[in-house]
């Protein structure tokens, strides 16, 4: 075996690989941002549209995420501000629709992390857990953009992050019931957000250029297409950072052990195996 074989399998890597293969992280990241896309995107639109201050909604998010500024921004705002007349034009039906298929891309969300951390059967998979998660997400990314007005620099930045990691950690812990102990989902949230950061920074350098040519090249099919692929990217670190996290705990001690008993909740017995050994 060549050194850099070696150090592939001690540092986990081949590991990671298999597991990533097993898990289909790239299918899933796929469908992570096709779902986004259809109904993340217009139930913001929406809320963007409702919103009294006016702060753009989805469309800032996306250029504060992908680190947009000057052409790049003006170029993606153009093709997500919602119209005036969103709201008026927008019926019951609509939304019902809306919140629906939005229910669709919490439960691949709640899924994936499912196949990580392989939950025994029980409360996990209950609706209402997709509803509160999906209501969650909205409120932790719109709220986001509205810090932009508020914070800058280095206190911004320390507030996202927190916050951030505060809710990955929360969402692993929500979707999956309880099953799993907060102190073993706290790496997988700090790997999320770790890739989060340099998915940003790849999207300055990548990104921004792209979204100027493809505007001018395609129109504004191209933005939507190059912001599918920053969606991805966002699918694949949130993923891919849950997997990360749960080799983690593995490599440093991760054993099997009953969860705190807590009268009332509706956590189920402990599903997820000891795997010591396979890193």
């Amino acid at each position: 075996m060549s050194r850099s074989s070696a150090w592939w399998h001690r540092l986990g890597l081949a590991e990671l690989h298999r597991r990533g293969a097993e898990l289909e992280l790239l299918h899933r990241a796929l469908g992570f941002a096709t779902l986004a896309l259809v109904t993340l995107a217009p139930l913001l639109i929406v809320v963007a549209a409702a919103d009294p201050l006016g702060h753009g909604g989805f469309a800032l998010w996306l250029v504060d995420g992908m680190d947009l500024s000057g052409r790049s921004a003006r170029a993606l705002s153009h093709v997500f501000t919602p119209p005036r007349k969103v709201i008026s034009t927008t019926s019951a039906w609509s939304v019902a629709l809306l919140a629906l298929f939005g229910l669709s891309f919490a439960s691949s969300v709640q899924n994936g992390y499912a196949r990580i951390w392989k939950p025994s059967a029980g409360p996990w998979h209950r609706l209402y857990r997709q509803v509160v998660w999906l209501v969650v997400l909205m409120a932790y990314v719109y709220t986001q953009v509205q810090t932009r007005s508020v914070l800058g620099g280095a206190p911004r930045i320390s507030l996202s992050l927190t916050v951030g990691i505060l809710f990955f950690w929360w969402s692993a812990h929500f979707l999956l019931a309880g099953q799993v102990r907060w102190r073993h989902l706290l790496p997988g949230a700090l790997a999320t957000m770790a890739g989060l950061v340099g998915l940003r920074w790849f999207s300055y350098l990548v990104f921004t250029p792209l979204l100027i040519t493809n505007a001018v090249s395609y129109g504004p099919m191209g933005t939507i297409l190059v912001v599918e692929s920053w969606l991805v990217g966002v699918g694949f670190v949130v993923f891919g950072g849950a997997l990360v996290g749960r080799l983690l705990c593995e490599r440093f001690g991760y054993t099997e052990e009953p969860p705190e008993d807590d009268s009332g909740s509706d956590q189920g017995p402990p599903a997820v195996p000891s795997s010591r050994g396979t890193v």
